[in-house]
């Protein structure tokens, strides 16, 4: 098990951008690394994964304006987003995954608004 804490969530306006950073309290190599995401009254939703070969795989609603890395050494992982509207307002929350182990983040609220 690992503890992950999630930061860089804030209020940004329409069309802005922001960059989502998790770090891993032990190694993440071999786990595969992502971030979920929940908003009001919805039930949490998958955003973007990178497996331990550094594949990605993102949301159908992410439509190219996230991009999910990740940096082994410093234990990090990294989600820029651009783009962002209203309906990326939520909680986002990191999570580590290794077979039938999860861990997960407290989230890191982020708001997009005028």
């Amino acid at each position: 098990q690992v503890q992950l804490v999630e930061s860089g969530g804030g209020l940004v306006e329409p069309g802005g951008s922001l960059r989502l950073s998790c770090v891993a309290s032990g190694s993440i190599s071999d786990k595969a690394m992502g971030w979920y995401r929940q908003a009001p009254g919805n039930q949490r939703e998958f955003v973007a994964e990178i497996n331990s070969g550094g594949i990605t795989s993102y949301g159908d609603f992410v439509k190219g304006r996230f991009i999910n890395s990740r940096d082994n050494a410093k234990k990090t992982v990294h989600m820029q987003m651009s783009g962002l509207n209203s309906g990326d307002t939520a909680v986002y929350f990191c999570n580590a995954t290794f077979f039938f182990l999860n861990d997960w983040g407290q989230g890191t609220q982020v708001t997009v608004s005028s």
